[in-house]
């Protein structure tokens, strides 16, 4: 009797055994399947001067944060350039859309026109303001789909009391019209502001 009972726990151990050692890959949880990479739907020919586009105003954006005229007419100047390399013939859309784009894009190269002629400050960010509307504008109807796009408010942008918006690629408040060297509230207001929208067109 006990003879037998060995021989069957003996065979319940060479079982578990044969589980424990021999089966580990099969208990193992398959690797997840490599995803594709995602495909934009506009073409190089087009995303690239676009980019180049967009770089110039986060430039501008920029120069007015520091309070620098200069810098802000230089890059102003650099928007025009860019604006006027992007093929907006080269858009995956119909006739009406493309149309539609170069309006929105002749519209922020006036704006940026006007920054440069603007003398004061203030002058330029008010420009700036309808230019970023515009820009916001033609970033929807082109659908832009390399990055994320942040519609930005800022309620007391003029006389403490007027809102504007400004377009950011980064998830953070870094406000282009009070600024690092406001004359009343220094960079203490430079995070003032809340992101309304976000602009993403990208491939889930």
């Amino acid at each position: 009797m006990k003879k037998g009972l060995a021989i069957i726990l003996l065979a319940v151990v060479a079982v578990a055994a044969y589980f424990i050692f021999f089966n580990k890959e099969e208990a193992q949880p398959a690797a997840p399947k490599q995803q594709p990479l995602a495909q934009s739907k506009n073409s190089d020919s087009f995303n690239i001067p676009f980019n180049n586009f967009l770089s110039a105003y986060y430039e501008l954006k920029n120069a007015l944060v520091e309070w620098d005229t200069a810098a802000a007419s230089a890059g102003a100047a650099k928007l025009e350039q860019e604006a006027a390399k992007i093929p907006y013939e080269a858009l995956s859309a119909d006739a009406t859309i493309v149309s539609t784009a170069k309006d929105f894009s002749n519209a922020v190269v006036a704006e940026s026109m006007g920054i440069r002629g603007e003398p004061t400050i203030e002058g330029k960010r008010r420009s700036f303001f309808t230019l970023s509307e515009n820009l916001y504008n033609l970033i929807r109807t082109v659908r832009y789909d390399q990055q994320v796009i942040y519609h930005v408010k800022c309620p007391m942008a003029f006389n403490d009391t007027e809102e504007a918006y400004w377009l950011s690629n980064v998830n953070e408040v870094i406000n282009p019209y009070l600024g690092k060297k406001h004359p009343k509230y220094h960079s203490g207001m430079l995070a003032c502001g809340s992101i309304t929208d976000s602009v993403d067109y990208r491939q889930k």
